[in-house]
C-alpha cells in the first residue's frame, strides 16, 4: 500500500514539475523567440534542479510541440464540432462560425502563433508536428465533405481529400497573414469571403 501511495506522489510530482516546465517554455520562448531560447533558461526559469528539463523533454523542439498541442487542443474542439447541415444554407453558416473562431482563436494566441511560424521554418521537429497537425485537420474536412455529398449537398464529381485540402490551405495561409499582421480585413470579413467562395464552389 505504501509503495503504491509513494508511487502516486511522484507521478503527482512529475506531472507537477513538467507543467513547470511547459510554463516556464511558453514565457521564455514569448520572451526569445525560437532560436534563441535555450533549455538552461527554461531550467532556470521554472526553478528546477540542473539538467531537470532534459529528465522530460529531449531538447527545446520536443517541449516547444507540446506547447504547440496545449494551444491546437482549442481548434480540434473547434473543427471537432458537429456538422451535419441539411442545406446549403445551414452548411454555409456552421462552416462561418467554425471559421471564424478558428481565426479568433489564432489571434488570441497570436504572439506563441508567430513563434509557431518562426519554429516551423527553422525546426524540423516543429516543421513535422505542424504537418501533422495538418494532416488531422484535413482528416476532418474530408470527412465533412463526404457527408454533405453522400446527402446530395455538394457536388459529387470533386475528391473530397484534394478539395479538404485546398480549403485548409486557404485558411491556414490567411490565419498566417492575420496573425503577422499582414492583412487590414477583419476576421468577420475573412470568414465570409473564405466561406462563400468554398461553399460557392463545392455545394450544389
Amino acid at each position: 500500500m505504501d509503495g503504491a501511495e509513494n508511487l502516486s506522489k511522484r507521478q503527482l510530482q512529475a506531472l507537477q514539475t513538467r507543467e513547470k516546465l511547459l510554463n516556464a517554455g511558453r514565457t521564455v520562448f514569448l520572451e526569445n523567440g525560437f532560436q534563441k531560447a535555450t533549455m538552461t533558461q527554461i531550467n532556470k526559469l521554472a526553478h528546477t534542479g540542473y539538467g531537470t528539463a532534459y529528465v522530460y523533454f529531449k531538447n527545446k523542439d520536443e517541449l516547444f510541440t507540446e506547447l504547440i498541442e496545449t494551444i491546437m487542443q482549442k481548434m480540434y474542439d473547434v473543427a471537432g464540432l458537429p456538422f451535419t447541415p441539411k442545406t446549403k444554407e445551414e452548411a454555409f453558416t456552421q462552416i462561418k462560425k467554425q471559421t471564424r473562431l478558428f481565426m479568433e482563436l489564432s489571434l488570441e494566441e497570436r504572439q506563441v502563433m508567430k513563434i509557431i511560424k518562426e519554429a516551423i521554418g527553422v525546426s524540423p521537429i516543429v516543421a513535422e508536428k505542424w504537418s501533422q497537425i495538418r494532416a488531422r485537420f484535413i482528416s476532418g474536412i474530408t470527412k465533412d465533405i463526404e457527408y454533405v455529398q453522400k446527402a446530395g449537398l455538394a457536388r459529387d464529381d470533386f475528391h473530397a481529400n484534394l478539395i479538404a485540402k485546398g480549403w485548409f490551405y486557404m485558411n491556414e495561409q490567411l490565419m498566417w497573414e492575420l496573425v503577422l499582421g499582414d492583412i487590414k480585413e477583419d476576421v468577420e470579413a475573412v470568414s465570409d469571403h473564405l466561406t462563400r467562395l468554398y461553399t460557392g464552389g463545392l455545394y450544389k
